[in-house]
């Protein structure tokens, strides 16, 4: 990926939990970069270590766990060097992230206006409550918050799940962050309002030039918003590059899986493509391959040594595999 105009660069990311059995480590070797204006996706089955990546970013871990390792670099500094402090002011207000379920991030005892104000009051301490109340009007409207002057004094139960993300985008984007982190923000949404929150995130993008990162297990979306894609597998990205080569034609046998296993109408059988098998538990890693035991391509060099994320034939995209295809889907 290029890195010529990278808001966000992460080298060799390892993060840790700490267990009775020892410390394991969920994100193992991560390196990526955003640029301004572009959107990248990491894709995975659950456990593959999107979210923990996504958390490690931002320095959000929770107690248990760790950065041990690899460095993110944003605005030319390391933010695993940086302090709780520093961080807390930088989130909000040049990072934005919008999780999953709005509902665990806004507060059922305070109005949405005092919620988005809140940004400001953090951030712009000179803003007085008017200025501040003012602008959380306007960032609702921008948001698309059907008659928003009337409803910035509703409680967030007072609004469907569809129009808390909205709110919940409200908040990242109060302070015009330049990168914003989307981890699965569709997941409990029907198909038309997901792609409604997709839209109005790339517009806010558009007109800021902002980095976007969307963690999903999502690739349609993936397919249809981002331009470069990154697919995890126990902790390690197996392949990355363009959203257009890794779909069209996967050269790792896990993101083949993952393709093949997408519904299609066109398709005549009934019967839904799996990958068999199950990804390892968390930090519970063999020597080899991490997919050796579900691919049907490997062999003994993959169940005895890890192939590194390398350049592929294409030079367009890495992947992580002794023996890469190249065969359109």
């Amino acid at each position: 990926m290029s890195t010529s105009q990278a808001v966000l660069r992460v080298d060799n990311l390892v993060a840790e939990i700490a267990t009775p059995r020892g410390l394991l480590r969920v994100v193992d070797g991560v390196s990526f970069s955003v640029d301004a204006g572009r959107t990248l996706g990491i894709v995975g089955e659950s456990g593959s270590g999107k979210s923990m990546t996504c958390l490690s970013l931002l320095n959000l871990l929770p107690a248990h766990a760790r950065i041990a390792a690899g460095a993110v670099w944003f605005g030319g500094e390391d933010l695993t060097k940086k302090s709780p402090r520093a961080m807390r002011q930088l989130r909000g207000r040049r990072i934005g992230m919008i999780v999953q379920d709005p509902m665990n991030s806004l507060n059922p005892l305070y109005r949405i206006g005092t919620q988005i104000g809140e940004v400001f009051k953090y951030h712009h301490r000179v803003f007085s409550s008017r200025e501040r109340w003012r602008r959380a009007l306007a960032v609702m409207e921008r948001v698309r918050i059907p008659a928003a002057a009337s409803r910035i004094g509703n409680y967030p139960h007072q609004f469907s799940g569809g129009m808390r993300q909205r709110i919940a985008a409200a908040i990242n984007i109060a302070c015009q962050p330049e990168l914003l982190i989307a981890d699965e923000p569709t997941t409990a949404l029907d198909v038309t309002i997901r792609l409604q929150i997709l839209q109005l995130l790339r517009d806010i993008q558009s007109e800021r030039n902002t980095a976007l990162m969307l963690i999903t297990h999502d690739l349609p979306l993936v397919a249809r918003f981002c331009d470069e894609v990154a697919v995890m597998y126990a902790g390690r990205i197996v392949e990355q590059g363009p959203v257009e080569q890794v779909f069209g034609a996967p050269a790792h046998p896990y993101t083949r899986g993952l393709v093949d296993a997408m519904p299609r109408i066109s398709r005549r059988s009934s019967r839904l493509v799996t990958i068999p098998g199950q990804p390892p538990a968390a930090g519970e890693y063999d020597i080899g391959c991490r997919f050796a035991p579900r691919c049907v391509h490997a062999t003994d060099l993959c169940r005895s040594r890890y192939p590194e994320l390398t350049a592929f034939a294409d030079g367009t995209r890495q992947v992580a595999c002794w023996y890469p295809r190249q065969e359109s889907v």
